[in-house]
């Protein structure tokens, strides 16, 4: 699964730094004093405290399809509050509203090939059921995937932009079917009846090939191709091995030849691997000391570009195919680039530029060695980058000495005789990755003088195969030992206050959260994002479209049907009782991944020990908060809960409590007087 429990947007690079004299001196924004050295001579300066209204001033943009005529890009914004989808000039910048969706988001998939139609999805209030519309050039919109409880998928154009390729689960809500629609009448055809339950992965420029990956375990995985030419449509195994290895498609080459898969078959980390289906030849196409994330080309196949997971940054290799080099790039803001597409010539290039204190900003480049042009603004003029806070990748020893990478950040007023609180982040998944970008949840939390520390337990990806399955069956025990020794490094920084150290995450993070709580006497406060306190429960009811990756997830977690007895061991909710110390609870009515009742289930348990207990429910989010005042909302709640329960001031809002299972939003009140 991706209980990979995270769908993160791209956010957005800012290059306007303000001196305070410029900001807003909104009540909720306080100014304090910073002193930094500069050649030896103490400065000093002022840090403005932000709220998380004002940090969500910031706009987060994703999606760069340019135009058939190389001068417009697709992209999707939420600077309405709702992501919708804009179109923009490359000249201008001049951006121009496609869709006005004020309820639910949607997010850009692509250009037509020959005009300015444009593809888009998005499904309702979180429920993952993603449908793909057209938009004609007058404005029309058109549903490409109707029907109730079915969930569709954008794969690609042809190569000669006469049809494109889209799966569906409508047959079957546990596989997806791949159709081939006509560019023009919208007409489709069934090309692939995915009864073999594999999943769906890429499909060839010229519509011949499709790939399909084969989850044999969370260890092992194979690539299958299949001849949709053919009439019999049987599937050819690409990736015989023995012993266990994971194999993903990349993407197909350009001349329809080629398939480029990743495999971690000859070592530790996945390598790029170009299969000849001509002559079922292989060669390795890129070997780095870490796994290579993507590959894929350019249009006109110009230009490779492939990106290498480096220790929790992205290092992006741009090959020019005719000269064999590396493209020479002009200087631009530091930080990692996303993104990246190609016009039809690959005359022009667009990228994002992401970094710890600069959301993503879209960026055009003429490939004419002048500097690119910066075509969005991400950052609010009342936000200083300055007052930001960059993240140190740090290692420290768990308990059995497995050194554990993580991601520290240090507020700027920290220091021996000012000692902070602290929290220990920890992602979603099982397998997520916490990587250097921006986050206007941490910055929000390190702006009101928390350090953060993003921890990647054993288990995480990135850091080879073996580090990835040290948690296997093992999940709330060797990975909360990595939780609790995250707590210990803290401990021993002079800067912060080792009496106040919280634990939060979301999704898996959340159940580490709750695991924390319920099995250790280690954290002062819990902060539980959407997490899973039922395992039983969580693994019987998974989405039907993850299954062809049941097995995956069963052998990382456990069968509930065979080990249900170790389930109930590693789930908070059977082990409520223990938890004496305050917890904040968020989730999201819709969500399918976890479902609400296992929030409402654990305040209910938490409550019953006459604990402090704070629970937020959004009646219109899912699995992760797309809206951005339930952003705002959630992040405020952060905040808060910490002053109150962590710093030991300020008091919370008292609302009514939802009854269980309410798809109401309510913060409901501490069982107990808060602090």
């Amino acid at each position: 699964m991706s209980m990979y429990l995270q769908n993160p947007l791209l956010a957005t690079l800012a290059t306007v730094l303000l001196s305070l004299t410029g900001c807003d001196r909104a009540d909720e924004q306080a100014n304090v004093a910073a002193t930094t050295a500069v050649s030896g001579v103490a400065k000093s300066r002022e840090i403005t405290q932000y709220s998380a209204a004002t940090l969500y001033e910031t706009i987060s943009y994703g999606g760069s399809s340019v135009n058939a005529t190389g001068d417009a890009v697709l992209l999707h914004s939420d600077e309405t509050g709702v992501f919708n989808v804009y179109r923009i000039a490359l000249a201008t910048g001049e951006k121009t509203a496609l869709t006005q969706s004020v309820d639910d988001a949607v997010y850009a998939e692509s250009f037509f090939p020959a005009d300015d139609r444009m593809l888009y999805s998005g499904d309702k209030g979180g429920d993952e059921l993603d449908h793909l519309y057209v938009r004609e050039l007058d404005g029309a919109v058109k549903d490409l995937t109707p029907g109730a409880k079915l969930k569709g998928q954008f794969l690609r154009f042809s190569k000669d932009g006469n049809t494109f390729f889209v799966m569906t689960n409508e047959r079957d809500a546990k596989f997806f079917d791949i159709y081939q629609y006509d560019s023009k009448t919208y007409a489709r055809a069934m090309v692939y009846k995915n009864e073999a339950g594999m999943q769906p992965e890429a499909v060839s420029g010229d519509g011949r090939w499709l790939a399909l990956n084969r989850s044999n375990n969370n260890a092992d995985s194979d690539v299958f191709v299949v001849d949709l030419a053919s009439k019999d449509k049987k599937s050819a195994h690409l990736t015989p091995h023995e012993g266990y290895a994971q194999h993903s498609t990349a993407t197909f080459t350009p001349d329809n030849f080629g398939l480029i898969y990743t495999t971690d078959a000859n070592g530790e980390f996945a390598q790029a691997i170009r299969f000849n289906m001509a002559g079922s030849k292989r060669d390795t196409l890129i070997n780095a000391e870490w796994d290579v994330s993507f590959v894929y080309f350019s249009e006109d196949g110009r230009y490779m570009i492939s990106g290498i997971n480096d220790d929790a940054s992205t290092d992006v290799r741009i090959l020019d195919t005719t000269s064999h080099k590396a493209l020479a790039l002009p200087e631009f803001p530091k930080g990692d680039l996303r993104g990246i597409s190609f016009s039809k010539d690959s005359k022009r290039m667009v990228f994002y530029v992401n970094s710890d204190t600069s959301p993503s900003n879209l960026y055009v480049y003429d490939m004419d060695g002048k500097p690119p042009r910066q075509l969005t603004q991400a950052l609010p003029t009342s936000v200083a980058e300055a007052d930001l806070v960059k993240s140190d990748v740090v290692r420290y020893p768990s308990t059995d000495n497995l050194q554990v990478p993580a991601l520290l950040f240090k507020p700027q007023l920290a220091s021996a005789t000012d000692k902070v609180p602290a929290i220990v982040f920890v992602h979603g998944g099982p397998g997520g990755q916490t990587r250097k970008g921006y986050s206007a949840i941490i910055q929000h939390l390190v702006n009101h003088g928390y350090a953060v520390i993003g921890v990647n337990n054993r288990g995480s990806s990135g850091y080879g195969k073996t580090f990835f399955h040290l948690d296997d069956k093992k999940h709330g025990e060797k990975d909360l030992e990595d939780i609790v020794a995250a707590k210990k490094y803290l401990q021993s920084l002079d800067w912060v206050d080792g009496d106040k150290i919280a634990v939060m995450g979301g999704s898996y993070g959340g159940y580490m959260t709750m695991a924390a709580m319920a099995y250790t006497d280690e954290f002062a406060v819990g902060i539980n994002i959407f997490g899973v306190t039922n395992w039983v429960r969580t693994l019987e009811s998974i989405p039907p479209w993850w299954a062809s990756f049941r097995d995956s997830l069963y052998a990382e977690m456990g069968d509930p049907a065979k080990d249900k007895e170790r389930l109930r061991r590693i789930s908070p909710l059977f082990h409520a009782g223990n938890i004496k110390k305050p917890v904040l609870v968020i989730q999201g009515a819709n969500d399918p991944r976890v479902l609400q009742v296992e929030s409402d289930e654990m305040v209910a348990a938490i409550r019953a020990n006459n604990v402090p207990v704070e629970y937020v429910l959004f009646p219109d989010e899912g699995h992760g908060f797309v809206k951005k005042t339930n952003r705002i909302r959630a992040s405020d709640s952060y905040v808060k809960f910490l002053d109150v329960y962590l710093k030991g001031k300020g008091a919370l809002i008292q609302e009514p409590a939802p009854a269980a299972g309410a798809a109401a939003e309510a913060v409901t009140p501490a069982a107990a007087n808060p602090g």
